[in-house]
């Protein structure tokens, strides 16, 4: 802002939250391209330009690939001397195992152990996309819901396609019309096709919850720090200044344990997601 420029906070907050075709913050430093044209299929309308969010996304995930094959290989070395891991690999190997233990089988049981590893890969995908946002030129792209609302139709499909392959045709229809105990032919039926609504919806509200419980949280952080930034900036004043940067630094310190806990909440909820439908007896 230039002097005898009125400060804009709401502005501030949304140009950090919202997603753009634009990297940096100024006046340090800045990247913008223009939006591609849009490509017309089947009688959509797509458009494939990289926003921030995207590439955040993507920085996430390569750096998700490339700490867990830096820790593979370091590992590798320090067996081969018949070492006990230590250092970032031995850090990185305990993360790997309190996750897949704590996190992905407490939910899954032994008969989901299969899909562990995806437990464990989208805990650590959302944590690092959790940490990235918290950099001051960074980008949460779990702050933007069509980035959690991918994530949560991902789980879904995994839940629902795992659960036909274990219970067979026969049993996930049974998931979605239940056998009623102690009634006769013609109530279980009735009362198969009067639950068929509620648990077609049961299905559909887990994945929704998860994309809006990771979206708010996330964005409602930002939201309080951004503010008290502004604040600071609004008034111009160490009086204020400094007990606002003060109660700011706390925050950014408790927002960097919401990124650690709502990775673990999501990753959670998506081993218990599996292992409910697992272990499905209807």
């Amino acid at each position: 802002m230039t002097d005898g420029q009125a400060i804009n906070i709401g502005e501030i907050i949304l140009h950090h939250t919202s997603d753009e075709y634009s990297i940096g913050m100024e006046p340090l430093w800045k990247v913008s391209w223009e939006k591609w044209p849009d490509v017309h299929l089947f009688g959509l309308t797509f458009n494939l330009t990289p926003t921030k969010h995207l590439i955040f996304m993507a920085l996430a995930a390569t750096l998700v690939l490339l700490v867990m094959w830096i820790t593979k290989r370091s590992l590798i070395r320090q067996r081969a001397h018949l070492k006990a891991p230590t250092g970032f690999a031995g850090f990185m190997e305990f993360m790997v195992l309190w996750v897949r233990d704590e996190v992905a089988l407490a939910g899954l049981g032994p008969a989901g152990a299969r899909y562990a590893p995806f437990v464990v890969a989208v805990f650590f995908f959302i944590l690092t996309m959790n940490l990235l946002g918290l950099l001051p030129w960074g980008a949460t792209a779990t702050g933007n819901l069509a980035v959690t609302a991918a994530m949560a139709i991902l789980v879904f499909l995994v839940v629902e396609i795992s659960g036909f392959i274990k219970l067979g045709p026969k049993g996930y229809l049974g998931t979605i019309f239940p056998r009623l105990p102690g009634m006769g032919p013609v109530g279980t039926a009735v009362m198969a096709v009067a639950m068929a609504p509620i648990e077609l919806m049961s299905k559909l509200t887990k994945p929704i919850a998860l994309a809006i419980r990771l979206f708010g949280n996330m964005v409602a952080g930002h939201f309080v720090v951004l503010s008290l930034v502004g604040i600071v900036l609004f008034f111009g004043s160490w009086l204020i200044g400094v007990p606002s940067a003060l109660v700011v630094a706390a925050l950014m310190l408790l927002e960097t344990l919401v990124a650690a806990l709502q990775a673990y909440v999501f990753a959670l909820l998506t081993a218990t997601f599996i292992g409910m439908m697992q272990h499905e007896h209807h």
